[in-house]
């Protein structure tokens, strides 16, 4: 059984429970009515294409609804809608570039989808205080690209930074392989410009080196959407660096490549980024993008370092020595930037690198700590062996971030309650050996059922009246994150679910 069945399931029972009535087709007019008086009927639309399309993210989850789809241009427009929905009663979801793997995105009860795409604009950027001010709309990657000329760029980048968005990044609190050294999106962020449920506008956090009052802007970062809608975000650049030197190690084994990085650590060094890939994954890339990946190496461990020229020097042979001492039987050091930009390149596509061995694939992302990183990636590949699947690892080795790829193929009859029962294990080994259940996914609908094996009932009550506080009708994002029964959304959001949402 999927989660996402689950939740529709335990959804569903509850409505039944309450007696809660169906909406007439009428009211969805209505409703359709209005958002098209706030925005344009151009941008506000309810066919069953835009549903269907939008009822799902990048994550392997099916079964959301969409109900109406909202593309607003401006703080204004978000707030007619949330007022609008407010005033109907309905839930809202709000959407970047539907590229997220947990679920976050999938609307739950037929809300009100609001998808920020079309408000893309950098708005501005200074460079004598470093920050920019963006929608949430804008990609990761042409900011960094709008940037990189004035010597600045972004630091937080996804592998799906070609597509994501800033307002994604802040909703999921993205990370990203050079994170390891410069932080995940919440240490990169300033203030932000936020439509609240029920319609006002706050402004969470601010320019000033200490802003007055409780840490709102840190809470929002990384809310998945439950708390508000950000409108105008206020980004931290980063200068370019003077100098990078990219190393490429090979090893007979993965665990030679996690203790080289353990090793790594230890000896003082913080890279701008480790990252390991084992050896499927390695020849699918290189098959991919021509790197010159060693396809016959057990993994290869690919290690950035970046600062002053004369330090990196040293770190680079330093890291080299370390590699050596862990069994690395090669050791290469990109010689210009176009052979390290090929590197990444191959680094940054392998998830689209695995479409050469199967169509599909499930991506998790739970973070154990570094000593345990051998150990917990062992029992991934017991895990995958027994119920009969392919695994794939490639993951942020320096943050112990791990993302193994189960690959399938979703017309086979049952491998998808392989797959969901693989997963389980995965995560529960990684709780086992003192990890978390996300390092930049988010929890979404994923991993909403093992939150009660990482936070106690307390916990979960206290997370509960945080989000009460910005949103006390629960309407945004409705059904994610909190499990079933420790939120008023997955029952006061859904309580007006119109006809044939279930099936």
């Amino acid at each position: 059984m999927s989660v996402l069945g689950s939740i529709n399931r335990n959804i569903k029972s509850r409505l039944a429970g309450l007696g809660a009535g169906q909406l007439a087709e009428s009211d969805d007019d209505r409703l359709v009515a209005d958002l098209r008086h706030a925005l344009s009927d151009d941008r506000v639309r309810f066919d069953g294409a835009e549903r269907s399309l939008l009822s799902k993210d990048a994550s392997v989850y099916r079964g959301g609804v969409a109900g109406p789809t909202c593309f607003p241009i401006s703080t204004q427009e978000v707030q007619a809608i949330m007022r609008i929905a407010a005033d109907h009663g309905r839930g809202v979801v709000p959407r970047g570039a539907g590229t997220g793997l947990s679920g976050g995105a999938i609307p739950l009860g037929a809300p009100i989808v609001v998808a920020l795409t079309k408000m893309n604009q950098i708005l501005d950027v200074d460079l004598d205080n470093r920050v920019a001010w963006v929608e949430p709309g804008v990609i990761n990657l042409d900011l960094t690209r709008h940037l990189v000329p004035l010597g600045f760029h972004f630091a937080p980048d996804p592998s799906s930074q070609q597509v994501c968005t800033i307002g994604g990044n802040v909703a999921n609190n993205s990370g990203g392989p050079h994170c390891l050294a410069y932080g995940v999106t919440n240490a990169h962020i300033e203030a932000l410009e936020v439509v609240l449920p029920d319609g006002e506008v706050a402004m969470l956090g601010g320019l000033d080196p200490e802003p007055a009052g409780l840490d709102l802007r840190g809470v929002f970062v990384g809310s998945e959407g439950t708390l508000g809608i950000a409108t105008r975000v206020a980004v931290r650049i980063t200068k370019n660096r003077p100098a990078v030197k990219t190393l490429l190690l090979s090893f007979e084994t993965i665990g030679d490549a996690a203790d080289t990085v353990s090793g790594i650590i230890a000896d003082g060094i913080v890279p701008a980024a480790l990252e390991v890939m084992d050896q499927r994954i390695t020849e699918a890339v290189e098959n991919y993008v021509g790197a010159g990946y060693p396809k016959d190496a057990g993994a290869v461990l690919l290690a950035e370092v970046d600062g002053l020229a004369a330090g990196i020097e040293i770190d680079a042979r330093r890291i080299e020595e370390i590699g050596r001492s862990h069994g690395a039987t090669q050791v290469r050091i990109a010689a210009d930037d176009a052979e390290r930009a090929l590197l990444w390149k191959g680094r940054k596509t392998a998830f689209g690198a695995i479409a050469q061995i199967a169509p599909d694939y499930y991506l998790h992302d739970t973070v154990v700590p570094r000593s345990e990183l051998a150990n917990v990636l062992a029992q991934v590949y017991e895990i995958a062996e027994r119920h009969e699947l392919i695994v794939m690892n490639v993951f942020h080795a320096g943050d112990g971030n791990l993302h193994p790829l189960l690959l399938f193929d979703g017309r086979e009859e049952g491998v998808l309650e392989r797959v969901h029962a693989a997963g389980r294990e995965i995560v529960e080994a990684s709780l086992d050996a003192g990890g978390v259940l996300s390092g930049e996914h988010g929890v979404g609908v994923e991993k909403q059922a093992y939150m009660n094996r990482m936070f106690s009932d307390d916990d979960l009550d206290h997370q509960d009246r945080l989000r009460r506080a910005f949103d006390p009708g629960c309407r945004a994002n409705p059904g994610k994150v909190m499990p079933i029964g420790h939120s008023c959304a997955d029952i006061q959001a859904l309580r007006s679910v119109p006809t044939g949402v279930w099936g």
